[in-house]
This record gives structure tokens, C-alpha cells and sequence, in this order.
């Protein structure tokens, strides 16, 4: 089914229909120190309207919850932080294997831990990009060979639990029992490609994959998206059509 079509029976129905939002790359613009990022107001201004219009609206970001809700104060709305490890009890259990993981890995950036389930070594700050991708590739091995989990971001390495929740269980959890038939939902990154998986396997009428472009971005998010829209900016003109 071609995108055009899928948004006219997306937004046919809003009261039966989802809307998903990643935060970084998505409604925030990349900024060089994730404590610098902001959702623009007129973005923030359309995520309210949507939030009284549709079933359900929900941001579903690498962040905590409580930095979610920093950067989008909207009544309403949804989270699910850390890409959905955030208050699960078996990613809980491996908090002091990760801390002790932090604290032997010689990482010269910043290493952010998220809620005590995720650790995300960010190297935008690096003035040797290909110095930063060879040691976050190291850091990626090194996690693997202590039974956790790596991801390559978008300049970050992320490292968690081996437990099976991700943004695609997120989205699933948020969806169950509320009789919502059709969803969309866009990012930016390699995490929400799960995402897209988690709407391909919810049973849903209508399932809207939004990929929000970027030079960084995975090539997988341009063939397996319905729609591709060039950076926070084009997706806000998209959601003003929701």
C-alpha cells in the first residue's frame, strides 16, 4: 500500500489511531551535548494538538522517562524511556553489571548511564571521528564478551542487558487492550527500526513507518520505511497533516 494511501486511513479515524515519536533526530534536532537539545516550540504546540485528537500519543526515546518529559511537557502524552528497559525487572538486574562495566571501560567522553539499565558511550564530542568509531566498536566487543548487549547509534554506543525488550515491545505494550487499530511511528535511528518491527507485528490495520532523515542514518531506514521525511523540520510539516 502506497504512503499516500496509508496516511489518508490513518487519519481517517483519528480516536482509533496511535501516533509514535522518537525525541532525538526526531522532534529534537541533534545537538553536539544531548543536554543541549530542545523540541521546538511550534513542534511542541502540534504534539499537544495530536494528543487531544488521537488515542493514544506516546514518545518513545533512548532517554529516562523524567528526561522525556524535560524536553516534552505535554499533557497526555505517553513515555517509554530507555527504549523500554526503563522499569522492566529483569533489565534491573544486571544495574551492577553495568556499573562495574562503566567503570573498567577507558572511554575519554561522556558515558551516560540511563536509569541504571542502558549505558550509552557518546562520542559526537570526538575530533577524530574514525579514532571514536574504532574504540565505540571496542567497547561493542567488549560488552558482548561479558553477556550484555551493544547497539550502534547515531555517534553513540549503547550498551545493555541481554533481556528481549526494545522499542518494538514498547510500542506493543502501549497498544495492548486499548482497541487502537492503526499506528505511526517515526525515527531516526538504528533503535527505531524495532519500532518498526513492533507495528509489523501488532496486528494493526494501518501501520505507518516514518523514517526522519539524516547524513548519519542507516540505510535500513530508507527501504524499510513507508514515508522518509528529511530531518525534525519536514516531519513537523507531516504532523500538521495528522
Amino acid at each position: 500500500m502506497s504512503a499516500p494511501v496509508l496516511l489518508v486511513r490513518f487519519r481517517s479515524d483519528p480516536e482509533q489511531a496511535a501516533v509514535f515519536l522518537d525525541v532525538d533526530g526526531t522532534l529534537a534536532p541533534i545537538v553536539e551535548h544531548p543536554e543541549d537539545a530542545a523540541v521546538p516550540e511550534e513542534t511542541l504546540a502540534e504534539v499537544a494538538r495530536l494528543a487531544g485528537s488521537y488515542g493514544l500519543v506516546a514518545c518513545v526515546s533512548g532517554r529516562t522517562s523524567a528526561e522525556i518529559r524535560r524536553l516534552v511537557d505535554v499533557e497526555r502524552v505517553e513515555y517509554v524511556g530507555v527504549h523500554g528497559l526503563e522499569g522492566d525487572p529483569e533489565a534491573e538486574r544486571f544495574s551492577s553489571q553495568l556499573e562495574a562495566f562503566a567503570e573498567r571501560i577507558a572511554w575519554p567522553w561522556t558515558v551516560e548511564s540511563k536509569a541504571g539499565v542502558a549505558l550509552a558511550f557518546h562520542y559526537r564530542e570526538a575530533d577524530d571521528q574514525a579514532d571514536a568509531q574504532r574504540r565505540a566498536e571496542e567497547v561493542a566487543r567488549a560488552a558482548e564478551g561479558v553477556g550484555l548487549r551493544s547497539q550502534q547509534g547515531r555517534r553513540i554506543m549503547e550498551v545493555a542487558p541481554p533481556v528481549d525488550v526494545d522499542k518494538g515491545t514498547g510500542v506493543r505494550r502501549l497498544l495492548a487492550g486499548r482497541g487502537l487499530r492503526r499506528a505511526l511511528y517515526a525515527g531516526d535511528d538504528t533503535t527505531d527500526l524495532d519500532a518498526f518491527r513492533g507495528l509489523d507485528e501488532a496486528g494493526l490495520e494501518v501501520a505507518l513507518k516514518v523514517s526522519v532523515g539524516s547524513p548519519e542514518m542507516n540505510p535500513r531506514l530508507l527501504t524499510e520505511a513507508d514515508l522518509v521525511v528529511d530531518g525534525p523540520g519536514e516531519l513537523l510539516q507531516l504532523l500538521r497533516t495528522l
